[in-house]
């Protein structure tokens, strides 16, 4: 445990930012399952829908510093070769 009231302080800081950090992953998370579970599926209209909104929410846990570039790049490339595929 912290002894230092600016530890204190920082141990607080941390702590909202770990939840903060949390729900955003868990919201990333969701997106992609939503295209996924599209594919699963096989209408290429519906696939291509949740990843037109599954992207912006990707690229956001880039500028939030949650997921390097190059993870989030190769994962929304894996789906729209998925999807591409569906023809």
């Amino acid at each position: 445990m912290a002894n230092h009231k600016s530890a204190e302080k920082r141990f607080r800081r941390d702590e909202k930012r770990r939840e903060l950090n949390h729900q955003r992953i868990a919201r990333i998370r969701t997106f992609i399952k939503k295209v996924e579970k599209a594919i699963v599926t096989g209408v290429k209209v519906d696939a291509q829908a949740a990843f037109k909104a599954a992207m912006p929410e990707a690229m956001k846990g880039i500028t939030k510093g949650l997921l390097h570039k190059n993870t989030v790049s190769r994962k929304l490339s894996r789906l729209s070769d998925r999807i591409k595929a569906l023809a």
